[in-house]
């Protein structure tokens, strides 16, 4: 396989090569001289860079024992790691928590991200999550509380040094989601993370009126040493993108919306001013 830039999925396969060699037990470099190969050559198929074969790739992978299935999913991403952009379609609704979306996170210097109806997931309360959860058809009662602590589990990225800058449309700010209690200590939330350094909230208001993100919700993420990301999330699916166009454009939504969302101190008194 030629050599290629890194990708979505050619990261996603890298990371699914690393857990099949982590299986073993043994080092990387071990592995490399069980299969004959040069650690230099290991080492660039876990980069995303290629350089491997099909066939070294069922070489490597029965080395490791792997399970049959996860084989099979190996070699479907490695056929198209060389894709841009990548649509996964989910079995009815989302998985509680998106693995390829949270691989990248953690890898993200930046996060920014655009809220048209509703708290961002990474600033909700347990309360405000529950409430939301409860009213979406595709979530089933039994699994609800599974998806509230993975939620919150996921803010602890909020305590690492990368920055956030969250855009959100004064609508989500006054939907009283799970009533007076839970929406106005939802707020509350809301102003005590504003103290935090890296946390930037930026609101888009209502008044005035039609406005560049009504296209819908998306988080955009960036990195030091890969290229950007968009992520575009829907009841059953998820989108990542990543080819320069698609780029260019998400970076125009949130220049736009950098134009017209209120600054961080007008965007607190406006909180304040809701939620008294």
């Amino acid at each position: 396989m030629p050599r290629r830039n890194s990708t979505v999925r050619g990261r996603e396969f890298g990371a699914g090569v690393r857990a099949a060699l982590d299986r073993t037990g043994l080092s990387y470099r071990a592995v490399a001289k069980l299969v004959g190969w040069d650690f230099a050559k290991l080492s660039d198929l876990l980069n995303g860079k290629g350089g491997v074969s099909e066939m070294d790739l069922s070489r490597l992978l029965g080395a490791c024992h792997t399970p049959l299935e996860e084989c099979r999913r190996l070699h479907e991403l490695f056929r198209a790691a060389r894709e841009e952009g990548w649509w996964q379609v989910y079995d009815g609704k989302l998985p509680v928590q998106v693995t390829t979306l949270i691989e990248h996170e953690d890898a993200a210097t930046k996060l920014i991200g655009w809220y048209l109806g509703i708290v961002p997931g990474l600033l909700q309360t347990a309360d405000y999550s529950r409430a939301m959860l409860k009213v979406w058809s595709t979530i089933e009662a039994s699994e609800i509380e599974t998806r509230v602590q993975a939620r919150l589990a996921r803010q602890q990225i909020l305590e690492s040094p990368k920055k956030f800058v969250f855009f959100i449309h004064e609508q989500a700010l006054r939907l009283p989601v799970g009533g007076p209690d839970v929406w106005s200590a939802q707020l509350h939330h809301l102003l005590r993370m504003l103290v935090r350094p890296n946390i930037v909230i930026r609101v888009v208001p209502t008044a005035i009126g039609a406005h560049p993100g009504t296209m819908g919700d998306f988080k955009m993420m960036k990195f030091e040493k890969i290229p950007t990301v968009v992520f575009v999330e829907s009841e059953n699916s998820s989108i990542f993108l990543e080819d320069k166009a698609s780029i260019e454009t998400y970076t125009k939504v949130l220049n736009a919306l950098d134009q017209v969302a209120l600054d961080e101190e007008q965007s607190r008194r406006l909180i304040t001013d809701i939620v008294t």
